[in-house]
């Protein structure tokens, strides 16, 4: 079974034009088997994807929640949650 949920999947197959120039996936088991070989990171918080961003040695000092959540690398999902692409 996925460590994706199926919202998660959706939403970036969506939106993965803010991260990507040209689709990387078009169904949800490319979107599925594509996030699983970058190793995609679902956060529960934005408190969460900045830590991410922290231990991935990424400078995120001075940047607002609203910066972290426009960020083209986070995906907001619709239950609260934020899929994190390294792209």
């Amino acid at each position: 079974m996925s460590d994706y949920s199926e919202i998660c999947l959706k939403t970036f197959l969506k939106d993965q034009g803010k991260l990507f120039d040209e689709p990387v996936a078009e169904n949800l088991e490319e979107a599925e088997a594509f996030l699983e070989d970058c190793m995609a990171v679902v956060a529960d918080s934005l408190e969460e994807v900045r830590e991410y961003f922290e231990e991935e040695g990424v400078d995120v000092d001075g940047m607002t929640p609203e910066d972290l959540e426009e960020a083209s690398e986070v995906f907001p999902l619709p239950d609260g949650k934020y899929l994190i692409v390294e792209g």
